[in-house]
């Protein structure tokens, strides 16, 4: 553990993706009651800064212009780069909190010259991340979830991650978008982020579960989904094999909707994602289904009631999938219908 640092002006950084920014913003709590006072940013890349809606506690967030950074002409992205630095270092930081723990979160700490950068030591800061730290924590690498390993870098750092996170704030008039719905609904998300479709499960075998729920409980299901490609037709056509037992959730038009959809949700239905996390942020009880991803790493929070459910094939958990998808298909709907009845059937939750 760390001596206290003082400082006035923090950069917490992790840029990506969505499902990890959810994740990590249950570790700023304990940052946050060690530094009462300060200014405390957040560098995200723009494309998973929704993440971070309804933080308490956060002074701004400071958004990477990832696609400017990735442009195909190299001076356009050079200078893009230079320009970026040249912003963070008017920004005066003294202290920077990589929890990403990659090249380029580190480089952009060190580019702005912040003269106090700490992160994860190796093997759990990659790429040699970690020889452009100040300070390197030496995080056991154990084989723990996410929440955890955050949690273990705010330890490091002197403070504690609260066994609840904070209340997720989110304006009310949003809340009431959803009043409509059903006193309890299971909501399911067919959909992963466009580079993970081998995280996915297919159609027909959601639909089975919401017909189960229906059948023995009682409870409908809406289907919801998002912007990405293939996601609204992948949840009509839930809606299509479901047999009257699902219908199309209401499009929600930001996160902030989403969450606010969640919330009103008795139980959330989905694979590894973005959306498996948020429902963690908004306290809905998870059934996750897990396929080619590690169980222990990308578990849902410890926070909320959750079932994962997945088939040992042999060769899962895996870091890139495949085409053939075997663990994804040895899923079994009976068996996600089970874990479903069973926290449904748990104590009541507050709407």
């Amino acid at each position: 553990m760390l001596e206290p640092i003082p400082a006035k002006r923090i950069l917490v950084i992790r840029l990506g993706a969505l499902g990890d920014v959810v994740r990590t913003r249950f570790a700023f709590a304990g940052l946050r009651e060690l530094w009462p006072a300060a200014q405390i940013d957040w560098l995200v890349e723009d494309r998973a800064a929704a993440g971070l809606v309804g933080l308490p506690g956060l002074s701004q967030r400071v958004e990477v212009p990832r696609r400017r950074l990735r442009a195909r002409h190299p001076w356009v992205a050079l200078a893009t780069l230079r320009e970026f630095a040249r912003e963070l270092r008017s920004r005066d930081y003294d202290l920077s909190i990589d929890f990403h723990g990659v090249l380029r979160s580190a480089f952009l700490a060190w580019s702005a010259r912040i003269p106090v950068r700490v992160g994860y030591a190796a093997p759990i800061a990659k790429e040699g991340s970690h020889w452009l730290q100040t300070t390197s924590a030496p995080v056991e690498a154990r084989h723990v979830s996410r929440f955890e390993r955050n949690a273990a870098l705010v330890r490091f750092l002197g403070g504690a991650v609260p066994a609840q996170p904070h209340v997720l704030e989110l304006d009310p008039a949003r809340e009431q978008l959803f009043a409509g719905l059903p006193a309890r609904f299971a909501l399911v998300h067919p959909g992963t982020s466009p580079k993970t479709g081998y995280k996915r499960w297919e159609a027909d075998r959601f639909a089975a579960v919401a017909r189960e729920l229906f059948t023995r409980a009682g409870v409908e299901t809406r289907v919801a989904f998002g912007p990405v490609a293939g996601e609204r037709e992948a949840a009509r056509a839930v809606v299509a094999a479901a047999g009257g037992a699902a219908e199309l959730a209401p499009p929600t038009e930001s996160l902030a909707e989403f969450l606010a959809l969640l919330r009103r949700a008795s139980l959330f239905v989905g694979c590894d994602s973005g959306p498996m996390h948020l429902a963690s942020l908004a306290g809905t009880p998870v059934v996750a289904i897990f396929g080619p991803t590690d169980p222990v790493e990308n578990a849902p929070s410890a926070t909320i009631p959750h079932r994962i459910v997945r088939v040992d094939v042999g060769c899962n958990p895996c870091r890139e999938g495949c085409p053939a998808r075997a663990c994804m298909r040895a899923v079994e709907p009976e068996a996600v219908s089970q874990a479903a009845l069973a926290l449904l059937d748990g104590p009541a939750r507050g709407i």
